[in-house]
């Protein structure tokens, strides 16, 4: 049986209070089988959709292996490593971090490009408890003789598909090939490939692996929509949507390009909806302000594409717009992902034009669903609905895989089995 509370998994004191400030209580499925084999010292392979508490999943056990082994730490060292695709995924994992570890005696670390790398070297100067990274800037410290991964005793791979996705393998072999080999190594994704399962097999020592059902492969609490329409309907339709969210309501808009991004902001201003774009060619700090004022309320609407807007963690979020359909299904699922957070409910709705159609059939498959058409606007196109029903093969869900057994016990090691002796005054509170 899995738990279904954080008070059941007996945290130590100082981690059980931040969780309580927060109110946080339940476990969500990912965490609930997640969290009793990483606390006994089990490899993991995780599978879960966006927004389900994986940052928790994966947080926690190391603050717990933390209180229990206080120890020293050498200049330029980690005894954590946490690897990210994107800049803004490493912030989000620093706050979770910060939120968790906040009456814990600990010292974290975030390293990623498009800043200057000078404070970066200073904070790993003394050593770092946790060091969160994007592959490309650690190597550079790491080669520069700034960082040392000698000591690693926690790995963690956060979202391995988009990873991949970006051509991140090559830097991720290399950061593990510098890695101890007796370590806890852990996977998490939201969508699970034969790439992945490949890698995995390589890093990971007889894991747990969680896979989340088919059927609940998009988030459940989002309501999908799809638009069948001409481009040249679509801004038009997509200032409409726009203007009936409500007062204080955040939407983000996804375009398939940086350029798209740009054009599709400054569009949106000329017809009185505030909007900004997020993307890579903009630098952390312009970056940083627009986030900060999209989930501070000021800013509306946020329109990106699939990387910049990875690590956004916004609650509030209530309309997600797929202005372009993206070319890789996989990515409509983390798209969707960022509404109906945290157990609230959201709105996705998709703009389908003649040349994506195969883009549609493709994400259809993916999620296994036929996602409800809205003719309720007058742009709708009747011949392109048409086109697609035709091709359909019976739609809807199509059963759910069963999912991967555990394997046997991993032996313990230097870092397995903490639970069974506790120490009672590890870490300052």
């Amino acid at each position: 049986m899995n738990p279904t509370s954080f008070e059941a998994l007996q945290f130590p004191e100082p981690i059980q209070r931040a969780l309580s400030e927060r109110n946080y209580n339940s476990l969500t499925p990912i965490q609930a089988q997640a969290l009793p084999p990483l606390l006994e010292g089990r490899d993991l392979l995780g599978c879960a959709q966006t927004g389900t508490g994986k940052t928790a999943a994966f947080s926690l056990p190391i603050l717990d292996v933390l209180y229990d082994d206080p120890q020293n730490i050498r200049p330029r060292t980690a005894r954590a490593l946490v690897l990210t695709p994107t800049r803004e995924l490493a912030n989000q994992v620093g706050e979770s971090l910060r939120t968790y570890g906040k009456y814990m005696d600990i010292y974290h670390a975030l390293v990623y490009g498009g800043v200057g790398q000078g404070p970066q070297v200073s904070a790993m100067r003394r050593g770092v408890d946790i060091l969160v990274a994007c592959p490309g800037r650690l190597l550079d410290l790491v080669e520069q003789g700034h960082i040392d991964l000698s000591e690693v005793e926690f790995f963690v791979l956060d979202e391995v598909d988009r990873m991949l996705d970006m051509g991140f393998q090559k830097d991720v072999t290399r950061i593990v090939d510098m890695l101890p080999r007796e370590r806890q190594s852990l996977f998490f994704s939201a969508t699970m490939s034969k790439q992945i399962m490949s890698l995995a097999q390589t890093i990971l020592r007889d894991p747990v692996t969680i896979s989340i059902e088919p059927e609940k492969t998009t988030a459940e609490d989002v309501r999908q929509e799809l638009c069948f329409l001409e481009r040249s309907d679509k801004r038009s339709l997509l200032v409409q949507r726009l203007k009936e969210q409500g007062e204080g309501e955040l939407s983000i808009v996804f375009a398939r390009t940086k350029h798209g991004s740009d054009k599709l902001a400054r569009f949106l201003n000329q017809r009185d909806v505030k909007a900004e774009a997020i993307h890579g060619n903009r630098s952390q700090a312009q970056r940083d302000r627009t986030l900060k004022r999209f989930r501070d309320g000021a800013l509306p609407v946020l329109v990106a594409t699939d990387v910049a807007a990875r690590g956004v963690d916004v609650k509030d979020v209530t309309l997600v717009v797929n202005f372009d359909l993206p070319n890789e299904p996989e990515a409509y699922i983390h798209r969707i992902g960022r509404t109906g957070r945290a157990g609230e409910t959201g709105a996705a709705v998709s703009f389908c034009s003649d040349e994506e159609l195969e883009f549609l059939r493709a994400i259809e498959k993916l999620i296994q669903q036929t996602i409800p058409v809205s003719v309720d606007h007058k742009w709708h196109h009747a011949g392109l609905a048409e086109r697609h029903a035709r091709k359909l093969t019976g739609g809807g869900s199509r059963g759910a895989k069963k999912k991967s057994g555990r394997g046997s016990r991993r032996p313990q090691g230097r870092y397995r089995g903490r639970r069974q002796g506790r120490s009672k005054s590890s870490v300052k509170s």
